[in-house]
């Protein structure tokens, strides 16, 4: 994968000035077969692996429902891992802004990141925006089917506007925040997500009900031990 910045008369205006990704893969490399594959470890694990998509407005709760799931599923033994949208931009995305193009990298980058810790036989969480359905759908489209579970985080603008815990949204309707989701930027709802929950109802216990609830039912785990232990019926 190589990445140029492209500053060209020939560009459409919005991508001018942008990082663009250039999808060039190189004919000198081969994908190399792993000894311990997925199955050997979540035969370890004692559980499926899988990527649980949380998606929604800035302040819909998605951050805070990918980590109340995260300690739940710890609390079952579970092996888990969040993606937060925040931190990976303070590293592994730090280069990229907000344009749309930008967006979508980040969604690539971090569906790709996903990915390996599905691999790794880990249940693996991501609490992005991600206002695009087709970038959605790529991330989607790169996992088997089954292992990508999109989690609508149902919470609406004024809602979110309300809450503004990082008073992004006054800063926003203030000019001062550019490409902001919901106010200056279009936020597309899915159309058939796995679980839409109402993150702007609901207490956060039922929120976390509701997704391991689904997981029990999509056989990720099945029972539980005195101990704590989940354990997967093959």
């Amino acid at each position: 994968m190589i990445f140029s910045q492209i500053a060209s008369q020939n560009l459409p205006i919005p991508i001018r000035n942008t990082y663009v990704c250039r999808m060039i893969r190189s004919s000198n490399t081969v994908w190399h077969s792993a000894t311990v594959t997925r199955a050997h470890r979540e035969q370890l694990n004692v559980h499926r692996s899988v990527v649980l998509w949380f998606t929604g407005f800035s302040g819909s709760g998605k951050s805070t429902l990918a980590h109340a799931v995260e300690d739940r599923l710890y609390r079952l033994n579970c092996r888990t891992f969040v993606l937060d949208g925040d931190n990976v931009r303070q590293g592994l995305c730090s280069d990229l802004g907000f344009s749309m193009q930008d967006r979508s990298e980040n969604i690539r980058r971090i569906s790709e990141a996903a990915k390996l810790l599905v691999e790794s036989g880990v249940i693996a969480m991501t609490a992005f925006i991600s206002p695009f359905r087709a970038d959605r759908q790529r991330a989607r489209s790169i996992f088997p089917h089954g292992d990508f579970i999109e989690i609508f985080c149902n919470a609406s603008l004024d809602v979110c506007e309300q809450r503004d815990i990082k008073g992004l949204y006054k800063r926003a309707r203030a000019g001062e925040v550019k490409e902001f989701t919901g106010i200056s930027s279009p936020y597309e709802a899915p159309l058939s997500s796995e679980l839409t929950i109402r993150t702007g109802e609901l207490p956060l216990e039922d929120c976390v009900a509701q997704v391991i609830d689904y997981l029990q039912q999509r056989n990720i785990f099945n029972g539980m031990s005195g101990g704590g232990q989940a354990t997967i019926h093959k």
